[in-house]
This record gives structure tokens, sequence and C-alpha cells, in this order.
């Protein structure tokens, strides 16, 4: 499947990556809403190697988003797959990202989870205090469902995203298989 917009593309994550996806989780610029890593870039290769277990079962993907022109400025991951929702996260996108790279690589995601895996809907949790996360994925369209002591839950349909692309298709371009 072709995952490619205007700016930005997704490719699966190989363990050679490592070392760029250790560098984005440890620097303190990124971090601050995710989950503490193990700084060694041996561990990060662990991790790759038994997640790549899990992209062969079909139970998660994990995306290096890149520049069209090959610069990796990203991670965005699709897991917690059920019958009819999927969750996405551990998107971080850095200095090297296009204008439109949180868009595009976000319906990039979409295209990928609604199109090519089937799903209608997708829910995920966005930390508290995370404003121009919060903010991003309201103006997406994603509604609050829940929360919890630490993060607000929202889920969000692919007619509305479907809607909102439809709304945003001047400033971006996601291409269609």
């Amino acid at each position: 499947m072709d995952l490619q917009s205007k700016t930005v593309k997704l490719r699966l994550i190989e363990e050679s990556d490592a070392d760029f996806v250790l560098k984005l989780r440890l620097d303190e610029k990124y971090n601050q809403f995710l989950s503490s890593v193990n700084p060694s870039v041996e561990a990060q290769k662990e991790w790759i190697k038994k997640y790549k277990n899990d992209e062969t079962q079909g139970s998660q993907y994990y995306f290096i988003i890149e520049r069209n022109d090959g610069v990796p400025c990203g991670t965005v991951r699709v897991y917690d797959l059920t019958e009819d929702s999927f969750c996405w996260g551990s998107w971080i996108l850095n200095e090297d990202k296009t204008k439109y790279a949180a868009l595009e690589s976000a319906f990039l995601v979409y295209k990928f989870a609604f199109d090519h895996l089937g799903f209608q809907k997708s829910h995920f949790d966005v930390r508290k205090g995370n404003e121009r996360v919060i903010s991003f994925h309201e103006k997406m369209g994603a509604r609050k469902t829940g929360e919890t002591d630490l993060d607000f839950i929202f889920a969000i349909t692919k007619d509305a995203v479907e809607a909102t692309k439809t709304r945003l298709s001047s400033k971006i371009s996601v291409s269609t298989p």
C-alpha cells in the first residue's frame, strides 16, 4: 500500500531505525507526554525485533515518518486492534518535519487503518496537558469519550476523518491506492 502524501510518507520500521527512534524518544523536546524508554540502542533493536513478530501477525504496525526526500522526521504506531476500532500513538515529529507533516501523517495513518485494515473508527488517548495534540484531534473531528487520571480518551469515525480531509483538501494531498 502506498502511504505517501504531498510532503511525507510512512514506511514500516526496521531494526536499523533504532538509533533514530531512541534519539526521538529521549529528546526532552518531544518526550514530555510519552512513556519512558530504555536508553540503550541494543534494547531498542530488541524491541523492534519483537515488534516485527506482531507486525507479521497483524496485531500492530510501527511506522517511520519520512519526508519524501527520505529524511526521517518522526514515528507513529497503529496498535490495540479490536473488532471494530484501532488505536494509534507513539506519534512524534521532529524539527525535520514539513509544514503539514502532522496533518499528512495523521491522514496516512487513517488511510492505512480504514482502507487497508478495514476499520470504521479509531480510539486513542492523549495525555492531559498535551494541549496542542488535544486541539489537533478535536479539529480533526475526534470526540472525548472518557478520561483516566493521566489521559483523555478520544474516538473518531472514518466519516469524520473524510469530512476533515475534504475540508482541508486545498492544504494537503494524500494519494489514494
